[in-house]
């Protein structure tokens, strides 16, 4: 993704690689009908499954948003559209879909939609923004493009301070990763955003303000050995060796019907939404410079 999403793209390309009336102003598009008709019919299922009723874990109610958008196009960049328009980073605009996916932006919408169905409110796009802005920006609060969460750990941890989730890091024996995040600024040509003074200044004082902020990683070695406590549904973050990078991708825990842990994602190598076929532990294996994974379980979380 160049931002978490741009970042992820070229860092594994690297490796061998509203403001809505305040907030409902700055609301972007993507496509029409489509993306209210997929919201309209997914938060119907949900209730109508009874995945979100009371005493039933948040995140079966994501996961089963995440299933029906399977086989959904990946497409790449799509929150950075507005400045190869010709937009500015300092006032970004709330980027939102159903019927394209990155890997995060899938995570965002599927939680979203778990968020919006629950409950006896009407599911409206307006709420839908509401809970993908809060997602997706530090704090919640969309002001610029370097307000938004670029680094995956930290969406887990500013995420976690408000009760959106649970990082599960320390309680899956998971080792302090230390190293500073320095790879938006280090990488800046990569970063059309970047090339605005005051936006470069932002993520640079960001990326330190997260030295302080250690990521809990469970290294892949010892994946298999705490699979018992990943949860369908729980969100999954593939750390990296690649310097100055916290993660090269995001997905969902997803357990089959025979209970085998697998990855449902939006792959940039596959080109739409699916499910793996190799268990979580054999997928992380195969990724050349992965170290592990963040795990988060994700929570209903208080009203928007």
């Amino acid at each position: 993704m160049t931002t978490r999403r741009t970042l992820l793209r070229r860092a594994a390309a690297a490796a061998a690689v509203l403001m809505l009336p305040k907030p409902l102003a700055g609301l972007r598009r993507m496509t029409g009908d489509p993306d209210r008709e997929r919201l309209a019919a997914w938060s119907d299922m949900l209730r109508a499954e009874g995945l979100t009723r009371e005493g039933i874990p948040f995140g079966r109610a994501a996961i089963r948003a995440a299933e029906l958008a399977i086989g959904t196009p990946y497409e790449a960049f799509t929150l950075e559209a507005y400045l190869n328009e010709g937009g500015s980073p300092r006032a970004e605009p709330l980027a939102l879909s159903l019927t394209r996916f990155d890997c995060v932006t899938l995570v965002e919408a599927s939680l979203a939609i778990a968020r919006v169905a629950s409950g006896s409110a009407a599911v409206t796009w307006s709420r839908f923004a509401c809970e993908v802005e809060r997602m997706r920006y530090r704090g919640g609060k969309r002001s610029g493009y370097a307000s938004r969460l670029h680094y995956f750990s930290e969406w887990i941890t500013d995420g976690e301070s408000r009760g959106l989730l649970r990082d599960l890091g320390s309680s899956l024996g998971g080792a302090e990763d230390v190293r500073p995040m320095r790879f938006m600024t280090e990488h800046r040509a990569s970063y059309p955003a970047l090339a605005d003074e005051s936006t470069f200044d932002a993520i640079a004082a960001m990326e330190r303000r997260l030295d302080g902020t250690p990521r809990m990683v469970v290294p892949a070695g010892r994946i298999g050995a705490v699979s018992d406590g990943i949860e369908t549904g729980d969100v999954l973050a593939f750390a990296t060796r690649i310097p100055g990078l916290d993660v090269t991708h995001a997905a969902f825990a997803f357990r089959d019907d025979r209970n085998i842990l697998r990855v449902l994602h939006a792959p940039l190598s596959g080109g739409v939404v699916e499910i793996t076929r190799s268990t979580l532990p054999e997928y992380v294996a195969a990724i050349r410079s992965c170290t592990g994974i963040l795990v988060a379980r994700p929570l209903a979380g208080p009203a928007a």
